[in-house]
Parts: structure tokens; C-alpha cells; sequence
């Protein structure tokens, strides 16, 4: 495995606590500041030590003037260079292609859970990518501007997330998104041709929005069924929970989920 410098966000815990880690990957376009708005300040007030990179050649990490060398299972190893990093093995959490990266990290390292937020379906991105072409024809050459003003967060808004997500917010969250590298959406769009090697026996909850214009919630159940995971649809929520209107929503979700799978998870997530 190859060893890169790797960025990550620490938020430690707010108390004292015996539960495990929690690890979040970033989707395709966007780096772990995206967590931080949101869900790392949720978590850690609930006793969880979280962390979060940023993936080869996003954010602050190495690898930014050669982003499209980098493919999914480089990705793999830098997520699994930092879960080995940890005091314990950790809850990865991974968000769209995110996702794709922990499924491919359980493959071979060990974890205690996991949660698949707005998971890219088995087939990959194919279908999706078409059906926006066809219905957002302006999303592609906005995607490769994400500070491109009120124009551009309207257009992200209309794929990315619900209607209720402030067009000021979307103009704030620019900053903390980027290119993506082209070897990754190749990977993405030819994972129905990859052979998955054995799945693990963990928890596993798969978490979608309502409102998710890029992968609606009736493709859920192919994840779930994959790793015989509990699926939860969050209400008018879009494809980016972790910042969308109603991420907290989905943060609630996830908190209730862990509180039920973790033993001392209950009153710590509810202080």
C-alpha cells in the first residue's frame, strides 16, 4: 500500500466516552469540510470522537496537481492508512462515491459498523449520470465551477439537494467543493463490472433522501440487500444529507441507529 500525506479533520469527543470512533468519507466533488458544517459538531456533542479526511488529491491533502491519477482503490488506501491510524477500529461512514470507497475498505479491514449515505447503487453511476444529462443539462458544466455564484447553486440545488436549502447556504458550501478526478468517475461508471470480493458480517444502515435526484430512494434496497442492512428514507431530504436542509434529519437517523447497536451509546447520545 502506497502512503500519502492525508489531511483529516479531528473533532474529539465533548465528554469522556468508551465508544468507538467514528470515520467519514466524502462523495465524489467535495472534501471533509463538508462534514464539518453539521455532522462532526453533532456527533462529537453526543460522545463519538470523530474524524474525517480528505480523500488523495482533495482538500488539504497530497495529490491536488495530479487529482486524476487517483481511483477508487487509491482512495481505499488512504481511508484505510487513517482507520489504521486510530486508537479502534472505527464506524465508517461514507457518502455517495464515499460510499463505494467503504464497501471496497470492508472488503479487507475490519470495522464496527457502518452507514452508506446516498450509496451509489451496484450498477454505478451510469444510469444517473444519463438522466441528469437528459434533465439538468446545464449540471456538468456547473459541477467543474462550484463557486460560480447564485446561478450555480441554483443549478447544484436542483440535482444535489431539496428545495428548502438556501441558495445562500449552497454559495457558503462552495468553497469546500472541487473537481473530481476522471480515473474515479471512470471507476464509478464501470463498477457492474468489477467482481466484489467477500462481504463481512457487521451493522450496516443505508441512508437515502426522499427528494434524491441522483440516486432516488427505490434504489436503496440494492445496497441494503448487498450487506443485509437496515434502509432508512429521510423525508424531502436531497442527495447531500450531510448539509441539505434536513440533515438533521438524517443525522437523528443515524444517532438512533447507533444508539440501538452500541451498548452505552443510549444515554450519551441523548445528553
Amino acid at each position: 500500500m502506497t502512503s500519502r500525506r492525508i489531511h483529516t479533520l479531528h473533532r474529539p469527543a465533548a465528554s469522556q466516552t468508551s465508544l468507538p470512533p467514528l470515520l467519514f468519507v466524502h462523495g465524489a466533488y467535495a472534501t471533509a469540510r463538508c462534514w464539518d458544517e453539521y455532522f462532526l459538531p453533532y456527533f462529537n456533542h453526543r460522545g463519538f470522537d470523530c474524524h474525517a479526511l480528505d480523500l488523495s488529491g482533495h482538500g488539504d491533502s497530497e495529490g491536488r496537481e495530479r487529482l486524476d491519477r487517483f481511483g477508487i482503490d487509491d482512495y481505499v488506501e488512504d481511508l484505510t492508512q487513517v482507520a489504521q491510524e486510530l486508537p479502534a477500529p472505527a464506524i465508517v461512514i461514507g457518502h455517495s462515491m464515499g460510499t463505494v470507497v467503504v464497501e471496497r475498505f470492508l472488503e479487507q479491514n475490519a470495522a464496527c459498523a457502518a452507514i452508506l449515505m446516498a450509496p451509489v447503487p451496484p450498477g454505478g453511476i451510469l444510469g444517473a449520470s444519463m438522466k441528469i444529462a437528459l434533465t439538468q443539462p446545464a449540471f456538468f458544466s456547473e459541477q467543474l465551477h462550484p463557486a460560480g455564484g447564485e446561478q450555480s447553486a441554483r443549478t447544484m440545488r436542483g440535482v444535489y439537494y431539496s428545495g428548502e436549502t438556501e441558495i445562500d447556504d449552497l454559495m457558503r458550501f462552495a468553497a469546500w467543493f472541487q473537481s473530481e478526478s476522471r480515473r474515479a468517475i471512470l471507476d464509478l461508471s464501470l463498477l457492474a463490472m468489477r467482481l466484489g470480493r467477500r462481504r463481512p458480517t457487521l451493522p450496516v444502515l443505508v441512508v437515502g433522501g426522499e427528494a434524491d435526484a441522483v440516486f432516488p430512494p427505490a434504489l436503496l434496497g440494492l445496497t441494503a440487500l448487498r450487506w443485509q442492512a437496515e434502509a432508512a428514507v429521510i423525508p424531502a431530504a436531497g442527495h447531500t444529507l450531510m448539509l441539505d436542509a434536513h440533515w438533521q434529519a438524517a443525522a437523528d437517523t443515524m444517532a438512533d441507529w447507533l444508539a440501538r447497536i452500541l451498548p452505552g451509546a443510549t444515554a450519551q447520545a441523548r445528553d
